[in-house]
């Protein structure tokens, strides 16, 4: 099974976006940290950056209180962001499905 994450980046590189994974593993604090707190993913395509926190399908409402409540969500929405929430969750018939929210 890919993670969300992966699964992000393949749904948006057919979009024609270029994408990079920000999310990165601190080793010292055994944590996972995102860009600015809250970007898993970033994709840029002519005129639009895209911020992207990527999920399972039961932790999309968590994931759009954590972008509510970052400091940084302003700075990146005057820099001209879009900031979404990917929640992907496997439905009956047995394919993923995204779940999109629009935090900008």
């Amino acid at each position: 099974m890919s993670s969300p994450t992966q699964r992000t980046l393949a749904h948006l590189r057919k979009q024609g976006y270029l994408v990079a994974i920000t999310e990165k593993w601190n080793p010292w604090a055994k944590i996972r940290q995102d860009l600015f707190g809250i970007v898993d993913v970033l994709a840029v395509r002519e005129g639009e950056t895209l911020a992207v926190q990527c999920t399972s399908g039961d932790n999309v409402s968590k994931r759009v209180a954590k972008i509510a409540e970052s400091e940084t969500v302003p700075m990146l929405r005057k820099a001209g962001w879009k900031i979404v929430v990917h929640g992907w969750r496997k439905g009956a018939n047995g394919r993923w499905a995204l779940r999109e929210i629009d935090c900008s």
